[in-house]
């Protein structure tokens, strides 16, 4: 996976995600705001469904919200693995769901981990998943 390949360059998680949200920022011309990153390295199966979930998240933001900025933030502690993709899009109803919010709560699920949705309809959208 392409994930695994950006990690095993001797990058950490937060450095490949790093990376990412530059790539897609400056793809996009989305402005994103970095409010938290990772101190500890995240490995092994964790990293990779966190950063498969990140690069659906930011796909589903590129190709549905209309938005222009993304907030971003990555935490882990004693809780366990935090992270957050909010969006100031368009949002969508409740209870709607599709292909690329299955394909995240099922990757955050493999590892122990959930995913939550939570959008409002001209306001944005939200994702959290917790690990």
């Amino acid at each position: 996976m392409f994930e695994e390949l950006r990690m095993r360059e001797g990058r950490s998680l937060a450095q490949a995600v790093e990376d990412y949200l530059t790539e897609w920022s400056d793809r996009t011309g989305l402005t994103v705001e970095v409010w938290a990153m990772p101190k500890e390295n995240v490995t092994g199966p964790v990293a990779d469904a966190v950063y498969a979930v990140v690069r659906e998240a930011l796909a589903n933001v590129e190709r549905h919200s209309g938005a222009h900025t993304l907030s971003f933030a990555l935490t882990t502690g004693r809780g366990g693995l935090r992270l957050t993709v909010s969006d100031n899009g368009v949002g969508f109803a409740p209870g709607r769901t599709g292909r690329g919010i299955d394909t995240m709560k099922r990757r955050f699920s493999e590892v122990g981990g959930t995913i939550t949705v939570n959008s409002v309809v001209g306001e944005g959208t939200t994702v959290t998943g917790q690990i």
